[in-house]
């Protein structure tokens, strides 16, 4: 019994395990170890919840000198020789390398770069049409470097004071010349004209892209810029997905709006959203008339509105411009939202309202003419001179209108 615990106590593995443990692991391993996504100010799964997911990416094997080896190039080899050789670098690209100390392991970076490029290369040359096992094994690979436990804002476990997100300092992620190339490498996957969607979301599923969308949080401005064009690129070409890549948006929306009130992309994902909106069909469903009143107008109420307006804003007015009917209900909401205290905020709320009634009939103005009509007049007292210099545009607005008005009132007669 003493020797069998000093070797250890090796137990048979159950099934359960080899159907778990293989997920998201680097070509030919199956290392138990799993990481899981998250958030560092988030709670962690226990140990039951992190194995529960059969698409859990699996931890890469102990990093060996000998493993990370230059390879002879792609084209150089035979066609027959390419595949074994291309499952070969995506393991070497699989290895996790340690950029908190630039001085170590340095030759390894060099190569895990070089052979990152040659990928990115392979499929920009147009030579990208890979088997089913090489497409499984990259995504693979592209999952063990980008899902990651994101660094702590801050603010967070420092006991430093919240400040403004616009004021804070960008962090860039030291292990962008890797990560870089990774997403590169994902994007030309999934935009690549020989890529065929229905083998691909095997591997691009809802587990994956729900891990994308929660990379959005990164603090590397970077980053969030590669996500939003590959989520764009995603929806566009996974019609599969695009009911759940709308609800999971959703549903960060509400966590910010209700519970955090942080979140760094949350921009980005409107970017995303307002080209979204320009496609939707006529008449506009229940459910995106849902959004519009649940997410899009409450997002006017956290205090970092203004480092995401701008997208917010063309998202909204979007809406109006589809569907005209809308005005009223875009229009009270602002209403509803209007700050009271905030005159930077006024100023941008003003903007906005200024674009919605660009595209606002005159029935759906005469509905919310009332209660408009007030908060402009409560401008116009305001101690701030922009906000009070603002609301005199509206004068010309009201002054068409009523100018309209009567002049179809004078035909009818």
């Amino acid at each position: 019994m003493f020797k069998k615990i000093l070797k250890g106590g090796h137990r048979k593995p159950s099934k359960s395990d080899s159907t778990e443990n293989y997920a998201f692991g680097p070509p030919g391993s199956h290392n138990p170890g799993s990481v899981v996504v998250n958030h560092a100010s988030r709670p962690v799964l226990s140990a039951p919840e992190q194995n529960s997911s059969p698409s859990a990416p699996i931890a890469p094997p102990p990093l060996s000198t000998a493993a990370v080896e230059p390879l002879p190039l792609l084209r150089d080899v035979p066609v027959s020789e390419r595949q074994s050789l291309f499952l070969r670098k995506l393991q070497i690209c699989s290895y996790q390398l340690d950029f908190t100390n630039m001085l170590k392991t340095v030759r390894e970076k060099e190569v895990k770069r070089r052979t990152l490029l040659e990928l990115v290369d392979f499929f920009q040359s147009g030579s990208g049409k890979i088997t089913e096992v090489c497409q499984e094994e990259m995504i693979k690979m592209v999952a063990i470097n980008i899902f990651r436990c994101l660094p702590p804002a801050s603010h967070e476990n420092t006991g430093q004071e919240v400040t403004d997100p616009e004021e804070e300092e960008t962090h860039l992620d030291p292990s962008w010349p890797h990560l870089q190339l990774v997403y590169e490498l994902l994007l030309r996957y999934v935009v690549s004209s020989d890529t065929d969607t229905k083998v691909a979301k095997r591997y691009i599923d809802h587990s994956f892209v729900l891990k994308l969308i929660d990379l959005f949080d990164s603090e590397d401005p970077r980053e969030r810029e590669y996500l939003k064009t590959i989520l764009h690129r995603i929806y566009g070409k996974f019609m599969v997905h695009r009911p759940f890549i709308r609800k999971a948006i959703n549903n960060i929306f509400y966590r910010f709006i209700y519970e955090t009130e942080r979140y760094n992309g949350i921009g980005e994902l409107l970017e995303i959203l307002g080209s979204i909106i320009n496609g939707f069909a006529l008449p506009m469903k229940e459910e995106h008339k849902l959004f519009l009143a649940r997410a899009l107008i409450p997002l006017h109420k956290p205090k970092p509105v203004a480092t995401y307006h701008h997208q917010l804003s063309y998202c909204v007015t979007q809406f109006v411009e589809k569907d005209y009917k809308l005005a009223d209900t875009v229009i009270r909401g602002l209403l509803k939202y209007w700050p009271v205290t905030n005159c930077q905020k006024e100023v941008l709320f003003l903007g906005e309202l200024e674009e919605v009634l660009e595209a606002t009939q005159s029935a759906e103005f005469q509905r919310c003419m009332v209660p408009l009509f007030r908060q402009i007049a409560r401008c116009l007292n305001s101690p701030h001179f922009q906000v009070t210099f603002q609301s005199f545009f509206y004068f010309s607005f009201f002054y068409n209108y009523v100018f309209m008005s009567s002049q179809i009132s004078n035909n009818k007669l």
